[in-house]
């Protein structure tokens, strides 16, 4: 019998733990860099079905996460429109971390630090699995994306632009 991986709890988990929420775990080798094209591959799904958590921030410097496709930019014009603000921008990596509480590559929408709005690419929510961090670069956990409103009260959004 093949010795199953240990992998250790991070807030991520253990929030989904504590609100029941059924997820599979998938550790790879992370890359430096790699982001969603790695994990893809190494998990041999599709990177449209991977989900990358972005910390940004509006023009008043007001943390939020966005939810999208590994294969897609968000489109911050589009955004900003889409939840009534001026602007919003990328944190710089330090600030990002200060607010989630995890590493950049290893960013979960789950278990942050700060509790902020968590915004989701619409088409997102029609997917039958998500993959998305897990709290941990070289982790990442498959939910049904009705997670995301369900636990995170995430608001749908369109702002996706291809890669």
């Amino acid at each position: 019998m093949a010795k199953k991986e240990h992998i250790s709890e991070t807030p991520a988990t253990q929030l989904l733990r504590k609100h029941k929420v059924a997820f599979s775990e998938h550790p790879y080798t992370y890359e430096e860099h790699g982001g969603t094209g790695v994990s893809s591959r190494e998990l041999g799904v599709d990177e449209h079905h991977v989900v990358k958590t972005l910390v940004m921030q509006d023009e008043a410097a007001k943390p939020l996460m966005v939810l999208m496709h590994g294969d897609c930019k968000v489109s911050t014009k589009n955004l900003a429109r889409n939840i009534g603000c001026k602007s919003v921008e990328p944190c710089k990596p330090e600030v990002a971390t200060r607010h989630s509480g995890y590493m950049i590559g290893g960013t979960s929408p789950f278990g942050t630090k700060k509790t902020m709005p968590v915004y989701v690419e619409d088409s997102i929510l029609a997917l039958e699995t998500i993959y998305i961090n897990g709290g941990r670069r070289g982790y990442l956990v498959g939910i049904k994306p009705q997670v995301l409103t369900e636990l995170l009260n995430a608001k749908a959004v369109h702002c996706a632009l291809a890669e």
